[in-house]
């Protein structure tokens, strides 16, 4: 009897690592331009934060900073850019450093949503690197830079957790503590979307009658909790309880959650993509070439169930719901598998990708460089502020910076905190959220709220009384201020106060005065 003839190989279910490999590296190099190019990014409160870490590095050897501002460090839940950034300024200026710190959270949380695929489905795959795209959204338009570094680092230790997950227990809580403790550190937000991920994992194997008997299934989901109990006893220690009060919950405004995930920009360019991703995906399903983890189920049912439930402000902190489905949706890119074994479906998806990162990165290009006319502006602007200044913020138009297009000049007055060792007004000082304090006098001068600067019109009232209604920081103004910034200006605004401002730069969208000190009391 002849042997067999030996079977083909049979061809693998996805591109090689050394493809996926190229195609990461591909794509990051796309992604990290614009951030290259742009050394300050029209983020919202990116330049703010920046500022924080020049003052970091420099205090006390600056003695303008160190006679305005001081640090107090404390268990806090937004710490990560604070640790990270002014050592990087040790080598590298500190709009490098930023920029380092910026591209460390983009590849994280790529390689973060591989890495949560690769423990879900047991192989590399190049479907992840959908996640691309998504790198540039609303919620990092706005700058939350610790929350954007803590979803990849949430991805990492989901993706942990998964493959210890059938090792013995020790080394599966003992790591599962260790990503509680960074993460906490990295924002309380991000904790707590790592705790959602966990609970949709552990719900899957509680319902899976594979996984042991109910009693020891249960116990495996009870205890997979533990680590979070970490959180209690440093949340109580942190100065961020004090602000446990400040919560409000508002139906409004969720389904922009959900759109900050695709849209930039432009309606159109993230309308687009997303129907490219769509049509693609119905190919594959028609084609029986999509399946779907069952944990996927669990995820979107618990994650949505909790984005419901969140409040639109937890802990003074704004925005607490909408940057949750940012986080839910690298999760569900990693939850997907596409057989790409044929020859045709791997350079299609190939060339889409490409594609859609390439679409994508032209949209935020093309949008930065049409901003840096007002950034190249604002530079030039803060050369014309003396050294030690006290610098006061306002706003011409009161709902200024609601437009992504406007987001970067919301705290661009901070560059005169790295470039001119200025008091500026609305740098970010609150206890129980930063590090960064304001030494006496000047605490009663600067805004440790995080509110809305105040327009031209408090402006001209509180000139020479204080606001009827209550001190605000901005009481008196002309008396202890150097410099005033109006933000949201039209080209040809006058000069709404002659008497007390003389103008030294007007820009596209702002306008820098000279405060004019009034006579001193007989």
């Amino acid at each position: 009897m002849s042997p067999k003839a030996p079977l083909p190989p049979r061809r693998a279910l996805d591109l090689s690592r050394r493809t996926i490999a190229l195609l990461f590296l591909i794509c990051f190099v796309l992604v990290a331009i614009p951030i290259v190019t742009h050394p300050i990014p029209p983020l919202s409160d990116y330049v703010n934060h920046l500022a924080r870490m020049k003052v970091i590095a420099a205090v006390p050897g600056d003695p303008d900073l160190s006679r305005f501002y001081f640090l107090q460090w404390s268990v806090l839940p937004n710490l990560m850019m604070d640790m990270v950034v002014p050592l990087l300024d040790r080598f590298a200026d500190i709009y490098v450093a930023g920029e380092i710190y910026t591209l460390m959270c983009f590849a994280l949380i790529a390689f973060g949503t591989l890495y949560l695929h690769r423990a879900l489905f047991g192989a590399w795959s190049a479907i992840p690197l959908v996640a691309f795209p998504l790198l540039y959204n609303n919620i990092f338009l706005i700058g939350v830079m610790n929350y954007i570094f803590g979803i990849g680092l949430c991805l990492c230790g989901l993706a942990t957790w998964i493959l210890l997950r059938d090792r013995p227990w020790p080394w599966r809580y003992a790591v599962s503590c260790l990503f509680v403790l960074a993460l906490f550190f990295c924002h309380l937000f991000a904790t707590g979307v790592y705790g959602v991920g966990i609970l949709s994992y552990e719900l899957m194997r509680l319902f899976d009658r594979k996984g042991g008997s109910w009693k020891t299934r249960i116990i495996a989901f009870v205890t997979a909790g533990f680590p979070f109990a970490l959180t209690v006893p440093l949340l109580l220690m942190s100065p961020t309880w004090g602000l446990k009060g400040e919560n409000y919950w508002e139906p409004r405004g969720k389904l922009d959650g959900i759109e900050f995930v695709i849209n930039v920009y432009y309606d159109y360019v993230a309308f687009s993509l997303t129907a490219v991703v769509v049509l693609a995906a119905a190919w594959a399903v028609r084609h029986r070439l999509l399946r779907t983890h069952n944990m996927l189920f669990y995820l979107l049912v618990i994650a949505g169930a909790v984005y419901m439930a969140l409040p639109r402000t937890v802990f003074a902190t704004y925005m607490a719901d909408q940057r949750m489905p940012v986080a839910i949706a690298f999760m569900v890119i990693a939850c997907i598998q596409i057989d790409l074994r044929h020859r045709l479906a791997q350079r299609g998806f190939a060339i889409m990708l490409v594609l859609l990162v390439a679409v994508r990165v032209t949209e935020v290009q093309v949008v930065w460089n049409n901003l840096t006319q007002w950034t190249v502006a604002f530079q030039e602007s803060i050369t014309k502020i003396k050294r030690g200044s006290k610098v006061m913020v306002a706003y011409a138009d009161p709902w200024g910076g609601s437009q992504p297009q406007d987001l970067g000049l919301v705290h661009a007055a901070c560059l005169a905190i790295i470039e001119r060792s200025s008091l500026v007004t609305t740098a970010f000082t609150v206890p129980g959220k930063q590090i960064l304090r304001v030494h006496k006098p000047y605490t009663d001068w600067v805004d440790t709220e995080d509110g809305t600067p105040p327009n031209r019109e408090q402006l001209l009232v509180t000139e020479e009384e204080p606001t009827p209604d209550g001190p605000r920081y901005w009481d008196l103004w002309p008396q202890h201020f150097d410099y005033v910034y109006l933000l949201f200006t039209e080209p040809g605004d006058p000069n709404p106060d002659s008497d007390r401002l003389e103008l030294v730069y007007a820009g596209d969208r702002f306008q820098l005065y000279k405060v004019i000190k009034p006579p001193p009391a007989s």
